[in-house]
């Protein structure tokens, strides 16, 4: 490889090489014209000099003007003249080898913001088919229901009484569809604001056990604790808001898991500042390909179940979303035919705080 083929050509070894060149033509040319000693080394000097210093200046300014131009393009801050005279005046000029991982860097970035707003833009078509897939359903039962009152059945003893109801459902079905999405919006925008207290974490689940006795009856299922982890913990969260996320949890478990089966709340210390709760079922569980997307909006591993079962599809976006407003992660753990576990993290209670509001 000649050295012309590299890479890391600085514009110095550039004006270097090429004057060398020059001066070493210039100085075979003159000893056949002047076949003296010294005047090929005079000439060949002079040229070099002359050659070197042109050259080094016309490549600096053509290249930075290029760089400058480059930066004007990636940068879009721009600089005071004051700014401009330091960087031009004082600090050192940057070497190629700067601009190009500046560059690099810079393509990098913008190749990552395409990445997120390419993902953006699918999950904004995914959320829109989503959306008008859960308002269809309730809005076409309405539609169905109130034509065919309006069709004569309406003085139908038999039919009517039964279709006002059904579209009594659907419209319950809008609004905590309408609410739910209220929720989450709020939630995303810090509206709703997380009210701090502490409070026994086992009995805010005992309460939501007692709200559910009866669907857990009707289905035959175990409502348990794990054992071992039946010590108070106190923790310091929103009550109000994490009985939310219990109620949406557990209320999931029971909906689909199987008969004769059994809920399991585990609440385990992880340190001295933060607790684990677990809510388990061995219901059908979910596929692995499934568990990355379950906590978007609207995302149902199994839609032909979910529809015949019910729900908006916002409940575990709206768990998500109350756990990281407490500054908190959840997460799933399921197999097929083995079941599903639900975690969150809490803080501790330390007993150095009130009620605070955040």
């Amino acid at each position: 490889m000649s050295v012309l083929d590299t890479k890391n050509l600085s514009p110095r070894l550039l004006s270097f090489i090429t004057a060398l060149l020059v001066a070493t033509a210039n100085a075979l040319i003159t000893l056949f014209f002047h076949p003296v000693w010294y005047m090929p080394l005079i000439v060949a000097a002079f040229t070099f000099i002359t050659t070197y210093w042109i050259y080094y200046y016309t490549l600096q300014r053509f290249i930075y003007r290029k760089i400058k131009l480059i930066y004007k393009f990636i940068y879009q801050t721009k600089a005071t003249r004051k700014e401009e005279f330091f960087y031009n005046n004082i600090l050192p000029q940057k070497s190629i080898q700067e601009v190009s991982e500046d560059v690099e860097k810079w393509a990098l970035q913008r190749k990552n913001e395409i990445d997120i707003l390419r993902d953006n833009e699918q999950f904004r078509k995914e959320f829109l088919m989503n959306l008008a897939h859960e308002l269809r359903t309730p809005i076409f039962s309405i539609q169905g229901y109130v034509d065919t009152l309006l069709g004569g059945a309406l003085d139908d003893p038999a039919v009517n009484s039964k279709f006002l109801s059904n579209a009594s459902k659907s419209i319950d079905r809008l609004v905590r569809l309408v609410d739910d999405l209220g929720q989450i919006s709020k939630l995303e925008s810090g509206k709703i604001p997380i009210i701090q207290e502490s409070f026994i974490i086992q009995e805010l689940v005992k309460d939501v056990y007692e709200e559910f006795l009866l669907m857990a009856r009707e289905r035959n299922i175990q409502l348990l604790f794990k054992k071992g982890t039946e010590r108070p913990l106190q923790v310091y969260a929103d009550k109000q808001k994490i009985k939310q996320v219990l109620v949406n949890l557990i209320e999931n478990a029971l909906k689909y898991g199987n008969e004769g089966g059994s809920i399991t709340t585990g609440c385990y210390e992880m340190d001295d500042r933060h607790i684990y709760l677990e809510i388990s079922d061995d219901g059908p569980g979910i596929g692995e390909e499934h568990l990355a997307r379950i906590f978007e909006r609207f995302y149902r591993a199994d839609r032909s179940r979910s529809r015949t079962i019910g729900g908006t599809g916002l409940g575990l976006a709206i768990v998500k979303h109350i756990v990281e407003a407490h500054n908190q992660t959840v997460n799933v753990r399921s197999k097929p035919g083995v079941g599903s576990s639900f975690g969150f993290t809490l803080e501790l209670w330390s007993g150095d705080k009130g009620t605070k509001e955040s």
